[in-house]
């Protein structure tokens, strides 16, 4: 198994998984063209969770991998990332992670190593631990069940491009995780 955790060239590196919109071509990809840019991450691939995790939509179209073991969910398609400390940091940001918007949990996936396979296979699969930005404990419950107890095991395109705002186009009269409560405390739009 690998690990989430690898030190090279005196610079540590953490995988991470990402599975919204900081995947490529969605909204908040951006950050990471900057970092990789910038030599603080790096593409590894995509992959797919080992187990299954609940995957819903939040206020403003927002994505949110639960971790409530032994729920209903999905394994949960995304794309694996190296990140240095610094990259992590800028990431932390943009996930509110100093809010309580999401924390940065570890996570297994699932990556086909294609070096191993002959043309037209799949090839093999290892097992790699990353982490991964889930909802935060203080919320991630609430809104599995504010959301039917019903996840995707995709955020895809055509879901980004009809539900997410940006948030330069969000509300500015409450913060964010007032506007989560707001959201879980509202059954009319129950899914």
């Amino acid at each position: 198994m690998a690990d989430a955790k690898n030190v090279s060239n005196e610079t540590k590196q953490t995988l991470v998984f990402v599975y919204g919109t900081l995947k490529k071509d969605f909204p908040n990809h951006y950050l990471f063209q900057q970092l990789i840019s910038q030599k603080e991450a790096s593409y590894v691939g995509t992959c797919i969770t080992h187990q299954p995790h609940p995957l819903v939509i939040g206020p403003y179209g927002i994505p949110y991998m639960l971790c409530l073991l032994g729920s209903a969910g999905h394994q949960i398609n995304g794309e694996l990332y190296s990140v240095t400390t610094q990259g992590l940091v800028s990431l932390d940001e943009l996930e509110g992670t100093s809010v309580g918007h999401y924390e940065r949990r570890p996570v297994q996936v699932i990556m086909r190593k294609q070096s191993d396979a002959e043309e037209g296979e799949k090839g093999s699969v290892v097992v790699v631990d990353a982490e991964a930005y889930f909802a935060h404990r203080s919320f991630g419950e609430r809104m599995w069940v504010r959301c039917g107890r019903a996840g995707l095991d995709e955020y895809s395109l055509e879901r980004a491009a009809r539900d997410y705002v940006k948030k330069v186009n969000r509300p500015e009269v409450r913060s964010f995780l007032d506007e989560i409560e707001m959201f879980l405390s509202d059954t009319a739009d129950k899914k």
